[in-house]
Parts: C-alpha cells; structure tokens; sequence
C-alpha cells in the first residue's frame, strides 16, 4: 500500500518535468511533516474544547480521561507521522537504520499506552482524596498507596512487553527473576522488611499523613508528612525531619493522639489543714463550676473528691475531659479551669497549700525573737562592763 501511494504521488510530481528524485523525496517527507504537525494541533485544540464542554457535566472521570487523553494523542499523532515519513525515506534510500521504524512505532505506542494509564491514574487519585469534588472524599494514604502500587503494575507490565517486542522470552526472564529473586531476597532483606512494612502500614492504616503520632518505645515523635515504601518522614515539634523505616513500626507500639476524642485534665490541688472546714464546700462548688462549663464533656468521667492527707496539705483530685483535642485550645480551658478552682477557695478564705514544717517545742523553752535580745542588750550591762567597774573602784581606794 505504501509503494502504490509513493508511486502514484512520484509519477505525478515527475510529470511535472522539474524536479530530481532526491527533492522529490524532501518534498514528501516535508508535506507529511507538515501536516502531522497540523493534525497534532488540531487533536490537541479538539481535545481541549471537549474538555471545556464536559467541564460543565457532573461527570468527573471524562475529565480526568481526557485530561489523561490529551498528551499521549498528540503523541500518538507523531508517531504515526514520523513513521511514515520514515518509511518514505527507507523505500528510497534503503538506508539500515530506517529497518527498525517498526519496532520504534511499537514502543512508541507501548509508551502512549503508558502514560496514559499513568495519567489517568495520577488524576482519580486527585478525584479520590479531593473535598470539593467528592461528598466524602478517601483517606490521603490509601489512595497513595494504591496509586503507587497501580503504577508499578503498570510500569512492570510495559517492561514485559517491550521485552517481548524486542525478541526476549518471557518465561525465560520470568525463571530467571524467581532464581535471581532469592539471592536479592538475602542480600536485601532489610530494603524488603521496609517495603512490607510499609504495606502493613498502608493496609493497617495505624495512622496517616497529617497525624501527630509518638512511640513509647522509641524517641519518635512528630506530625507525619509522608509515608514511602521504604522509610516515613515525622516532622518533629522543633521542625527537624525524622526518616523511620517502615520496618520498625512492625516490632514497635505507635501512639496516636490525632485520633483522641477528649483531652484529659488531671490535677492535684492541696488546700491548707486550718482550711479543712470549707473541704466538703470547695469541693462541691469546683464540681459544680465543672458540670457547668461549657468545654468540659459531661459525658465522659468527672472526678471531684479529697483524696489524701499530704505532709503539708490536704488534696483533691480534678479528673475531667475537654470536648476539644487542639493542644493550643486544651491549655486555655486547662487554664480557664484553674483559675476558676482558684478563685473558688479565695471565696471560703482558704488557700492553696505550699510545703511548710510545724516545730513543737517544750514546755518552759521559749524563743525570743532578734529584736528583743537586742534590747535586752541594751538593758543589761555585760560582764565584761560590770567587771572593768569594778577594778576602777577597786584602784580608787
């Protein structure tokens, strides 16, 4: 078909009389240059009005699809394009590097293939995890994970069949990975204990990304920012970078406080011994004022009660929980809370205690303070004075 078409278009440009074979040829290969350049234009501003139209539906996957179309077309046109300009160019030359425009259109094709795929891939993970296009959006992690695993399927699929189309068995590359996967199995298993520990942690979803999460048994803690296949980078509170391989949230214990429902207020609060009158009085009115505050939830645990006579003060336990779990908003309840406390037992003339000693003396010791030994001084000659008087009397005889 491709000879019938250059002789047709040869022997109508050679009765023309005016030009040789070899511009004959520049002048074809041109034209369809030319007008794959023209058609890859067109494609690309077809592709882009119908996207405009669609834009206006409920539909979001025929946007995310030719959104995906839309680069790996005009490709595609190209491809085409300089194949048969190649081709053109092989009928006449004969030239031996022209002998492997078929393979090349093949991989080029493998390769739109791809990238579509891999486009479109990219886009319904922006769909799925986006709050102003979907009523209830899907977890950050997950999606990533299964876009990451999607591609690779992707990815691995391709490089079988490029194999393939260059000539290489399958099988024979497939025996040869399961043997050669056992001696990279050894050699690596560190590099796999991380990627099957991130798939524990994608399947598990122990936490995700924006989660502020601390271990008990490690010095980990911090807001995670990603979560890869090998390592998951935790930005600590002093804004450093943590890499934690994967495979150690395996053996570890992971503490998620992002998924708390309340936040705890757990304080002890000793009043003074002379103040145990007003005990039953303050503690009633501090679990009243609890009751009644507004960021306090009512619905978990509250505990108001004297618990214990201390070595210098008389306690009570506050144990209540907050509705909110911000931590800048927890501490201004927690402070709101103590201050209320505080003005409660102002109002019943009591105090808050504070370490102190009582001495107990016996009876008929008394201890006098500096000011009066200091009078008493004055008032009382020493015996250093009385005896030096005493020798001057003594002399005046």
């Amino acid at each position: 078909m491709v000879e019938e078409l250059l002789g047709l278009v040869n022997r109508w440009i050679e009765g023309f009389g005016v030009l040789s074979q070899g511009w004959r040829v520049g002048v074809m290969i041109f034209v369809m240059v030319f007008a794959t350049a023209l058609v890859a234009y067109l494609m690309s501003h077809l592709i882009r009005a119908i996207e405009r139209k669609f834009d206006k539906t409920r539909n979001l996957w025929d946007d995310a699809l030719l959104h995906a179309l839309r680069k790996p077309v005009v490709l595609f046109v190209w491809l085409q394009g300089v194949y048969w300009a190649a081709e053109v160019a092989h009928h006449y030359s004969k030239a031996e590097v022209f002998r492997a425009n078929r393979t090349v259109l093949e991989l080029g094709f493998i390769w739109v293939v791809v990238w579509t795929l891999l486009r479109l891939i990219k886009q319904a993970e922006k769909i799925l995890v986006s709050p102003l296009k979907m009523k209830r959006p899907m977890d950050y992690t997950t999606v990533n994970a299964v876009s990451k695993l999607s591609r690779a399927v992707v990815i691995i699929t391709a490089a079988l069949i490029v194999l393939q189309s260059l000539g290489y068995s399958i099988s024979g590359v497939l025996a040869f990975g399961g043997v050669g996967g056992i001696a990279v199995g050894f050699a690596a298993k560190d590099l796999l204990a991380n990627f099957f520990g991130g798939m524990i942690v994608h399947l598990d979803r122990p936490f995700k990304v924006g989660d502020w999460v601390r271990s008990p048994d490690r010095n980990i803690e911090g807001t995670v920012e990603h979560i890869g296949w090998r390592v998951t980078t935790i930005r600590t509170f002093d804004q450093r970078p943590l890499y934690v391989p994967n495979a150690a949230f395996t053996t570890i214990s992971v503490e998620n406080p992002s998924r708390m429902h309340n936040r705890r207020i757990y304080e002890t609060i000793g009043i003074r011994y002379a103040d145990m009158s007003e005990m039953a009085t303050i503690v009633s009115e501090i679990r009243s004022m609890l009751e009644n505050h507004e960021e306090i939830d009512t619905g978990q645990t509250l505990i108001v009660n004297f618990v214990a006579f201390n070595n210098s003060s008389l306690d009570i336990m506050v144990y209540a929980f907050t509705k909110t779990t911000q931590w800048v908003r927890y501490h201004e309840i927690k402070q709101d809370v103590l201050l209320k406390i505080s003005e409660i037992i102002e109002s019943h003339d009591a105090e808050v205690a504070f370490p102190t000693r009582t001495l107990h003396l016996p009876d008929g010791i008394q201890v006098s303070s500096p000011e009066a030994r200091e009078s008493e001084g004055r008032a009382a000659p020493s015996q250093n004075q009385t005896a030096e008087k005493a020798e001057s009397a003594g002399q005046a005889k």
